[in-house]
């Protein structure tokens, strides 16, 4: 789709679309490109790119995108640590990540500007509000100067824009202060950015509408601003060429697909697993960041037979989802990594009981309250070992914020037909990020109905029938699943250990070594599906291993070699408790693994530990994602190979 408009000035009337670009401007076509909206915390940056994002998916460009904001809900005005951003990627072909460097920053302040100038690469775009650069505000982060006439970006197409000024020309004919009028500002780079690169404006405008449908005079104020955006491009003689980005026709096969973030296609994917299992979906839950979404959107789906509760502390929203689980609900929990800590008790307790229970935990930089909204995967090691006692948990781990539907799914599985918790390790990376999700058919998902326990299952010596709730499936080691008021399938639970069979407690030696290995063979036993190497050629002497997000940086980043000339093979693990079963053959077929995390070699400490191969580590934990150069130079650099060529 291409745009143009008819009107010449900034008045904020309705732009016209037509079928060829901007008239008498020249349209310049482009393979991808990265934008970044950078601003303070209340300037709506989140919701600019957001909606540009929005734009680009319907328009059908793949993209990835990269939010990005402080911790506190109004961090000090025009600071540093005030500064809040939105990366978007777009692309008429395949993508993996929102993109090391953007070719275009819109900085609404000098904390913006001066937040993000280091990742603009020489000859970006660089759009600045030059209202805002007053010298109090640019003394306030430092600058002695002006950096719009010191020279200090002679090397950048700096576009010096008043926004603030144009957006409160454009709507003097509502009756709002200038304040409030300003606060659209936003609205108005959205619809220059709009034009420049020939997004779609109906459903911007549609969404407004929806989102101030009680004020609709502010909705109409923030319609007017982005209208008068996009009609100050096509007039102004500073934006001299608008660019076109094709749809990515050939990246997707056919369906239907939508824009989707990780924390809602995990909300949707466990809807659907409860759907699947025919049974109701429980969420115990405390709010925490980043995790809260996933309870704001299940709270909307009681038509799907789902109950939130949201808790007075953590603790307290997992032992209620426990407690639905053994009621015969799909319990689930979520939760980042603090959460987890208060949670291990009750997680410890799920392993005894032996029921299934969902603990997701979305990932954010740490230790303690550490960092709320940067993400991180450090919270490997204490999914695997952060409880007392042997008290072994299955780990899932989605790589994609649309694969976190799919690993939904999965964890629910295993939770299922294990008998087990499990836990689903995202991040905030994974949560806030979104990309394109082709939307599957009912009967592309899987059957995960459950047979709970109707009836005796053992016969005593003297012929008596009776229920023994940890008998096992002699294939899956799972104990029956027994629905309490279920008549003479009355059990005692808790958190001593129990006798084999029949439940009881038990203080035997022996009886709990054979209970404790034989959770940890259930465990074990797990049927995982096994780790699938990309390796083209078959020839490469290195391979590069990841586990969740990693997947697009290092995925880039091999392709990025490859285009060189380089041989390196690529695996990526969905399960990372049980491994899967060819793991160790995998590992031993290389004379280098490299294993890039966002840790410092959780993950790498699990494999030499397991299989006695030397892994190479490449580590960061900067509450930010890996960019594929770097990953890219760091795997040459373990080769030995010339990085600085790539």
């Amino acid at each position: 789709m291409t745009s143009q408009v008819d009107q010449v000035d900034q008045s904020g009337q309705e732009p016209h679309h037509g079928g060829g670009g901007a008239e008498g401007k020249e349209v310049r076509r482009l393979d991808r490109v990265i934008i970044r909206f950078a601003g303070d915390s209340g300037d709506g940056m989140q919701l600019t790119g957001d909606r540009f994002t929005s734009e680009t998916a319907s328009f059908g460009n793949d993209l990835s995108t990269l939010p990005n904001f402080p911790a506190e809900i109004r961090a000090p005005a025009g600071t540093l640590p005030g500064v809040s951003s939105f990366q978007v990627h777009f692309a008429d072909h395949d993508i993996l990540t929102p993109g090391d460097a953007p070719n275009v920053l819109v900085a609404m302040n000098p904390a913006a500007l001066k937040a993000n100038i280091a990742d603009v690469p020489r000859g970006a775009e660089i759009i600045v509000n030059t209202d805002e650069f007053g010298a109090r505000a640019m003394a306030k982060v430092g600058y002695d100067s002006n950096p719009l006439e010191d020279g200090s970006l002679d090397g950048y197409s700096v576009h010096q824009v008043p926004l603030t000024t144009l957006t409160v020309e454009a709507l003097k004919g509502f009756e709002l202060s200038r304040k409030d009028a300003g606060r659209s500002k936003n609205m108005f780079a959205l619809g220059l950015l709009s034009w420049m690169y020939h997004r779609p404006t109906e459903g911007t405008e549609a969404f407004l509408r929806t989102k101030f449908a009680g004020r609709p005079e502010i909705a109409e104020a923030n319609i007017t601003a982005f209208r008068a955006g996009w009609n100050f491009g096509e007039t102004t003689e500073d934006f001299a060429v608008s660019y076109e980005v094709a749809p990515a026709t050939s990246a997707f096969p056919a369906g239907t697909y939508r824009n989707i973030s990780g924390n809602l296609a995990l909300s949707y994917g466990l809807i659907a697993a409860a759907q699947q299992a025919d049974l109701p979906l429980y969420l115990g839950s405390y709010p925490i960041t980043p995790a809260s979404d996933i309870l704001h959107e299940l709270s909307r789906h009681k038509n799907f037979g789902v109950r939130t509760f949201q808790a007075e502390d953590e603790i307290a929203g997992i032992g209620a989802a426990l407690g639905a689980a053994f009621g015969g609900a799909l319990g689930v929990t979520t939760t980042s990594g603090p959460g987890v800590a208060l949670k291990a008790e009750t997680i410890g307790l799920a392993v005894s009981l032996e029921l299934p229970l969902l603990i997701v935990d979305i990932q954010r930089g740490g230790p303690s309250t550490g960092l709320p909204t940067k993400t991180e995967q450090a919270d490997l090691l204490q999914a695997m070992y952060g409880r007392n006692g042997e008290a072994p948990v299955p780990v899932v781990a989605p790589a994609t914020p649309a694969d976190c539907f799919t690993a939904a799914l999965d964890a629910a599985w295993i939770a299922l037909t294990y008998r087990t918790p499990v836990f689903l390790l995202s991040d905030g990376y994974l949560a806030n990020g979104s990309e394109p999700w082709r939307v599957p058919e009912p009967a592309e998902l899987p059957d995960l109905r459950v047979r709970f326990a109707t009836g005796p299952n053992h016969t005593l010596d003297d012929g008596t029938e009776v229920f023994w709730p940890y008998k096992r499936d002699p294939e899956t080691l799972a104990r029956p699943w027994a629905v309490p008021g279920t008549p003479g399938l009355e059990h005692r639970i808790g958190g001593i250990e129990k006798q084999d069979g029949t439940g009881n407690i038990s203080y035997s030696p022996s009886n709990h070594e054979f209970m404790v290995r034989t959770r940890q063979a259930k465990i074990d036993g797990i049927e995982v599906p096994e780790v699938t190497v990309d390796d083209p050629g078959g020839d490469a002497k290195t391979l590069v291993l990841g586990w969740g997000s990693t997947y697009g940086p290092i995925t880039a980043a091999v392709r990025r070699i490859r285009r060189s000339g380089g041989a390196v093979a690529q695996a990526h693990l969905r399960n990372l408790n049980p491994f899967p079963a060819n793991l160790g053959e995998v590992l031993a077929g290389y004379e280098r693994v490299l294993v890039p995390e966002m840790n410092l070699g959780q993950l790498a400490s699990l494999l030499r530990a397991r299989y006695l191969v030397d892994i190479v580590s490449i580590t960061q934990v900067t509450g930010l994602p890996f960019k594929a150069e770097r990953l890219a130079n760091a795997i040459l650099e373990a080769e030995g190979g010339p990085a600085d060529d790539h």
